[in-house]
């Protein structure tokens, strides 16, 4: 009896807990991917870490899903808590492509904008990871949520500009350097690093929206 009446108790999982352990899979994964472009170590490690980052953030968010669908009580409306997590495993989602590509196409020396991207992607997941404690208490952190999002979203802007600047220098020494496959491997790199930091504006905006619901 005592059995039956705690189930129907109301429940509460720890999703902020999840967050932050999301968040720490992604700053991992953005430190290797940074070693891996600045050509620091053994490149195979690099590429190890992040595949197994992304399995780590993979199992997470399955966490999550479960909790969703387990928990009576949530801290947030379930479809939020849900858009978060989803936007933040895109994030290592595209980290781990950019790996893929790099190991398919072995590529082994990096544009120098791609060395910044990568370290802009590691900045952008320090700031993701600082942001996750303070939603346990949106009300009171929502002022440095918003200045967090704001530099995410700026980021992005310098993702972009460092994206534009790199293909136009790849493009420049195709006139006189002739190299098919190599523009169209180094096309393929700046692709997914470009939408790791777009990952990156939409976790933003997911933010945002739960400072502005519950703030």
């Amino acid at each position: 009896m005592f059995g039956w009446f705690q189930r129907l108790l109301p429940k509460s999982g720890d999703f902020f807990g999840m967050f932050e352990r999301h968040a720490a899979t992604m700053v991992a994964a953005s430190e290797a991917l940074v070693s891996l472009t600045s050509g620091e170590g053994d490149s195979a490690s690099h590429l190890k870490t992040i595949n197994d980052r992304e399995h780590d953030a993979d199992d997470v968010i399955r966490e999550v899903l479960h909790a969703v669908r387990q928990t009576f009580l949530t801290p947030f409306d379930r479809g939020a808590i849900t858009s978060l997590i989803g936007t933040m495993d895109d994030t290592v989602d595209e980290m781990h492509a950019t790996a893929s590509a790099v190991e398919l196409f072995e590529v082994t020396t990096f544009d120098p904008e791609m060395r910044k991207i990568a370290d802009v992607v590691r900045e952008a997941s320090l700031l993701i990871a600082e942001a996750m404690p303070l939603l346990r208490d949106v009300d009171r952190n929502g002022r440095r949520l918003h200045e967090l999002t704001g530099r995410l979203v700026k980021l992005e802007g310098d993702v972009d500009k460092l994206h534009d600047s790199g293909m136009k220098a790849v493009y420049q020494k195709q006139k006189t350097q002739p190299d098919p496959l190599g523009f169209m491997v180094s096309r393929e790199v700046y692709k997914h690093l470009e939408r790791i930091a777009d990952a990156f504006e939409d976790v933003a905006n997911e933010i945002d929206s739960l400072v502005v619901d519950h703030a």
